[in-house]
């Protein structure tokens, strides 16, 4: 007898059955709907700077007639130049840059140097002083206004971009504090131990080893460290009264007065005082992406 080879029959393909169909068309549905959610949250969020743009270089008459909405028919920076020489925004603008920029820096390098020593040196009672840094950065700037005024007019440094510098970088230290030492706690030992056994100082370990490592995060607390400066108000109208001191944000908030009545000059002021942190967070949005996804991965 010759045995002869079974035989198979290839399977059939399943159809897709009617609940998995369904499910497909949900998806898409929800997909289409989440779009359509996030679309309009964007053209509302644009919308007021759209209105800010099309109303700082329309003529009065103009706006008068044709209202808020309506697109401008010619250019006219009369609103904007007088601003701008009105309130010497050449001097506001440097003393934002100054601070903003210096409380960015010292703010990243005060948070770098107490997460080094709090996730790295595992000192005692790490998860209780993480709790007070994370206790201070919800606290009110109004809860310290006052003793922050005695303390400045005790040590001579009311009135001056030094003491506002202080105060709000040691403020804003605390949130980059918290941030990085969360992320400095997860660091793999062995790379710090391999360094001490080369004898590397600890200096030398957060120079050479933990700085590079954490540069994408810091470059995320630089970017925001800048744009919390550049839009904080109160502490600078308090602690800065002089006009040769102001930064663009309180001297947008003395025009807006009860006594101005110029739409244009205040849609003008506006743009003004958005578009240098606009233009800053475009020149740094690739760094800030990079950092936040880098974070994420780790």
């Amino acid at each position: 007898m010759t045995a002869t080879a079974p035989t198979t029959t290839p399977k059939r393909r399943q159809r897709p059955t009617q609940t998995s169909r369904s499910a497909k068309n949900r998806r898409g549905v929800s997909g289409w709907t989440i779009l359509i959610v996030l679309a309009g949250s964007a053209l509302l969020m644009v919308f007021p700077f759209w209105l800010a743009l099309i109303n700082a270089f329309k003529p009065s008459a103009e706006y008068i007639a044709d209202g808020p909405i309506g697109v401008p028919t010619e250019l006219d920076f009369t609103a904007i130049i007088d601003f701008w020489v009105g309130v010497n925004f050449n001097q506001k603008l440097l003393n934002s840059i100054i601070l903003s920029g210096s409380v960015a820096l010292i703010a990243a390098a005060l948070s770098l140097l107490s997460a080094f020593a709090i996730g790295i040196g595992r000192i005692k009672g790490r998860v209780w002083i993480l709790a007070v840094f994370m206790l201070a950065f919800t606290i009110p700037q109004e809860a310290l206004v006052y003793p922050l005024f005695v303390l400045s007019r005790e040590l001579n440094l009311y009135d001056t971009l030094t003491g506002v510098t202080i105060i709000l970088a040691v403020l804003q230290s605390a949130f980059g504090t918290y941030m990085l030492a969360s992320v400095l706690g997860s660091f793999p030992t062995e790379v710090l131990e391999a360094a001490r056994l080369d004898g590397a100082s600890r200096f030398q370990i957060l120079r050479m080893i933990v700085f590079p490592l954490t540069r994408p995060t810091l470059a995320v607390l630089v970017t925001f460290f800048f744009i919390w400066t550049w839009n904080d108000f109160f502490l600078p109208l308090v602690l800065l009264p002089s006009a040769a001191n102001q930064t663009v944000s309180v001297s947008l908030g003395a025009l807006s007065g009860q006594y101005t009545s110029d739409p244009t000059a205040l849609a003008a002021a506006s743009m003004a005082g958005i578009l240098p942190a606009l233009i800053f967070f475009l020149l740094f949005q690739r760094t800030l992406m990079r950092g936040v996804n880098i974070g994420a991965i780790k």
